[in-house]
């Protein structure tokens, strides 16, 4: 048996990847074959193959870390799924195909009214929002969260997470319209850092107090300025690095502010600590249920197409979430 999938065969930028027939994956021991119905892009997706991410699979892959879909077969042990139940999963690499397999760990069930398209876009995006917010940067109700990148899937987690801690969030973004999205997504205050000065208007909307909890899944240029902006024993979450560049924070500033640098790795956590990951998604499940999560699926290509889609990533050019639709032969 074959299937289709997109396939990195040497590394390089998105117009590299090809469609191509392969062998259709078979379940071993702890292992869950999904046939897939829809897999959404992720920045690391971009990163991976170009060989820039931390994780190198052996060429050839297919790339992709997000999809919802059906369970098509089980393997021996494999209790908690059974073939026709409908799963999203996070997969690191290989979700850009018209059936995955991976460990049954990495699959969840998608909650009651989601739709393929909605959950292919909700588990890496909610998870590491609700992961770094929560968990890593004990945000309270009343507290100041400043988000970067707020236009992105997580940068719109993020913002709809903090309002349903009872914070006062402040998104940034580069554009009139991406701004646009995230205040009708529930940011109280946008700041279009491609013409304002972020330091500045930081310290206007807290009147000179700067926020309490930084998220940065982009890096570069704008995390320094935000760390010199935050709050007394503010927390400055490390995401990601959309920007491409890693910057490097003067840690006097951590000590002046009584502030702390805080690492947020959702793939590692959701591995390492599958409690907690279980509590996150049921409390994630809860507010998407009381229509407090509202994932934004900005465009839908089909799977064939995923090379186009990747080049809109890779330029930026992406508000909320894109998703890949699989249609199955």
């Amino acid at each position: 048996m074959s299937m289709k999938a997109i396939v990195c065969k040497t590394h390089g930028p998105p117009e590299s990847l090809v469609l191509e027939e392969v062998p259709a994956p078979e379940a071993g021991p702890g292992e869950v074959v999904v046939r897939v119905k829809a897999a959404s892009l992720n920045f690391p997706d971009v990163l991976i193959i170009q060989n820039k991410y931390q994780f190198k699979p052996p060429l050839p892959f297919s790339p992709g870390s997000e999809l919802a879909g059906v369970v098509k077969a089980v393997g021996a042990g494999v209790e908690r799924f059974q073939p026709g139940q409908r799963v999203m999963a996070f997969t690191t690499y290989g979700a850009f195909a018209e059936e995955v397999k991976t460990e049954a760990s990495r699959l969840v069930a998608i909650p009651e009214g989601m739709t393929f398209e909605t959950a292919a876009a909700f588990l890496l995006a909610y998870g590491t929002s609700d992961h770094a917010l929560r968990d890593r940067g004990a945000l309270r109700a009343g507290e100041t969260l400043l988000v970067l990148g707020a236009a992105g899937g997580v940068g719109l987690a993020a913002i709809e997470i903090g309002k349903a801690l009872g914070a006062r969030v402040l998104a940034c973004a580069s554009s009139a319209e991406k701004l646009a999205v995230c205040r009708e997504h529930g940011a109280d205050a946008a700041i279009d850092y491609s013409r304002e000065d972020l330091r500045e208007r930081v310290r206007a909307l807290t009147d000179g107090r700067g926020p309490d909890v930084v998220y940065d899944a982009v890096g570069g240029a704008y995390s320094e300025p935000a760390f010199r902006s935050i709050a007394w024993r503010g927390r400055h979450l490390v995401v990601g690095f959309a920007a491409g560049e890693i910057p490097r924070l003067p840690l006097n500033l951590a000590l002046l502010k009584g502030a702390s640098v805080v690492g947020v790795f959702w793939g590692d956590f959701a591995r390492r600590e599958p409690a907690r990951l279980a509590e996150s998604v049921r409390q994630l499940g809860e507010w998407h249920a009381a229509g407090k999560l509202r994932p934004h699926v900005s465009r839908t290509f089909p799977l064939a197409r995923a090379p186009e889609a990747l080049r809109l990533m890779a330029e930026r050019r992406v508000t909320g979430k894109v998703v890949l639709t699989v249609e199955q032969a």
